[in-house]
């Protein structure tokens, strides 16, 4: 292998001096072959804090710990109250970043079709909370959780169905398993 590179190193260094060519992959050539040309980056690297792969983490960190914390505070407290409750403070965690990133004056240019989707999204949002409270309230946090990332499958096949995403053979076996995983760890 190494006779090889170095043939081969030897013909384009030919080259260079015969033709009057100049690229970056001659100089490469000219180089030992210990050193390797840098190689340009098919995917970014997963965990970089500006990936959707780092936020859906966090999101999943954050949802873990809202489940536990919440099994907790839902304790002899009625579920509906609990969720206003996490939502008022929802509501003030949010603007206060929005403020604080000066992100408000965008307001003026949202449309009245996002206006209604977000208000749509806001509407069952709040539903979900109010059902997940009332699940926690009624039943353990390990086996409500797994039933309540069904969603994950619903989502899959409702971006197929409303958003024309591609629902390929990879998706169709993840989107099974998490359900048999959401049925087997909800009856454990």
């Amino acid at each position: 292998m190494e006779q090889m590179n170095k043939r081969r190193m030897e013909r384009e260094r030919k080259d260079i001096r015969g033709n009057n060519s100049f690229s970056m992959e001659t100089i490469y050539a000219c180089r030992p072959s210990r050193v390797k040309p840098p190689q340009p980056r098919r995917r970014q690297d997963i965990l970089n804090p500006m990936t959707w792969v780092f936020w859906a983490l966090l999101s999943a960190l954050f949802a873990a710990a809202t489940a536990l914390l919440a099994k907790v505070g839902v304790a002899n407290v009625d579920s509906n109250l609990a969720t206003a409750i996490r939502t008022s403070v929802i509501l003030v965690f949010t603007w206060a970043i929005a403020l604080g990133l000066q992100k408000h004056h965008g307001l003026a240019e949202i449309g009245r079709r996002s206006w209604l989707f977000l208000i749509l999204s806001g509407i069952c949002t709040g539903l979900s909370w109010l059902c997940y409270f009332r699940a926690l309230q009624i039943g353990p946090a390990s086996s409500v959780a797994p039933v309540d990332k069904l969603s994950v499958v619903l989502v899959i096949l409702g971006a197929w169905i409303f958003l024309g995403e591609h629902l390929t053979p990879i998706k169709l076996v993840g989107g099974s398993l998490v359900t048999l995983g959401a049925i087997i760890l909800a009856f454990a």
